[in-house]
């Protein structure tokens, strides 16, 4: 039977579209917003000068390869520029990935808390998504190595994970590439990275270099603060950069995000404060969230899993309203099947004290 109108692919309008934390709170003269794990110092002075330097040359088309970015990518971690691919976001090269391995019909595997943005490019591909629970809101290897059949050919790993902030060590990530079939490409997410300060971690760089089937994606979004620009980027084998060069949009990152993108990585320093200021406000809300009587799942990223109980007048719901009220804007994650939970970005020191005393009033303590 032929369709009286055109139909997208199998798959597509099985999507959930991305729903993004709000930006507003109607009626609050002013609001902090604390939704979307964005960086309270925002992005490198230098990065800014070199943005507005770029806006003075708009009529040109950016490098279609990215060079200097790539080659300031290449400098800070000792990667080959090579083996580097630049994009509108992590977001972008997640789907380009999903569309150059996933094919009608395949499996890609994502655990249960995992980024939304998984199981979009999948279905977006004409696959399905393979849920592989967790324990204790962390990723299970077991659980994922359960899920492989022969139709799997991506396994989507956020390490560390957003929404719940957790992670699995090194050694774990390499028990997970190791238990994969050579054919299967391991994503390794890594926009968090950064953040980590725990000595058992590694963003997936060394695993990388001396693996066929690995890949890791990072983002300019978070720790240097050009959330705006949309900027990101993955480290490959050859093979596999060389597939998705193929594929991307010829001019996907634009000039000004390739001239912040440069100035943003090579400002060491600035990095430095971003994670120090992360290092010292993350346990504190941790801590001081936990007295309240709420459970944290223990995060190691730059924002942290609030849980609240299924009472009447105290669930995640009513405490989000509450807050709204009082311009502190948090992220529901019932999308991320945790209807009880808010997550809230690590903000400033203001921030972060207004919303541990708006907790208090909420739970009237």
């Amino acid at each position: 039977m032929t369709a009286n109108r055109p139909q997208p692919r199998p798959g597509v309008l099985d999507i959930e579209a991305y729903v993004p934390g709000k930006s507003s709170a109607p009626g609050v003269e002013k609001v902090f917003k604390l939704s979307s794990n964005e960086s309270p110092l925002g992005p490198s002075p230098k990065a800014i000068a070199a943005y507005q330097e770029a806006g003075k040359h708009l009529e040109d088309y950016p490098d279609g390869a990215a060079s200097d970015l790539r080659d300031a990518i290449g400098r800070v971690y000792g990667l080959d520029p090579d083996r580097i691919v630049c994009g509108a976001g992590s977001d972008d090269l997640l789907n380009l990935l999903a569309r150059a391995y996933l094919a009608d019909g395949d499996e890609a595997i994502h655990t249960t808390h995992g980024f939304l943005v998984y199981p979009i490019a999948t279905l977006g591909a004409g696959a399905k998504p393979v849920v592989a629970p967790e324990t204790q809101y962390t990723a299970d290897v077991d659980a994922i190595l359960a899920r492989v059949t022969p139709k799997t050919k991506l396994v989507f790993l956020a390490n560390p994970n957003n929404p719940t902030g957790t992670y699995i060590p090194f050694d774990e990530v390499k028990r997970l590439q190791k238990g994969l079939p050579a054919h299967v490409l391991l994503v390794v997410d890594a926009a968090y990275a950064e953040y980590v300060r725990r000595n058992d971690y590694e963003a997936g760089i060394e695993l990388v270099a001396t693996c066929d089937n690995v890949v890791m994606t990072r983002t300019f979004s978070k720790i240097h603060g050009l959330a705006g620009l949309r900027l990101g980027w993955m480290y490959g084998p050859a093979h596999v950069v060389d597939a998705i060069n193929r594929i991307r949009g010829p001019f996907n990152v634009n000039l000004p995000a390739i001239a912040a993108g440069v100035a943003a990585i090579e400002d060491s320093a600035h990095v430095q404060r971003s994670a120090d200021h992360n290092a010292k406000w993350l346990p504190w809300l941790m801590e001081e969230i936990g007295k309240l009587g709420l459970k944290v799942t223990p995060s190691v990223a730059n924002f942290v899993l609030i849980h609240f109980p299924q009472e009447k007048g105290r669930t995640a719901t009513d405490a989000n309203a509450f807050l709204m009220k009082r311009g502190l804007i948090l992220r529901q994650v019932g999308g991320y099947k945790l209807p009880n939970a808010l997550r809230m970005s690590v903000g400033s020191e203001e921030a972060n004290r207004l919303t541990v005393k708006a907790l208090a009033e909420f739970l009237g303590k």
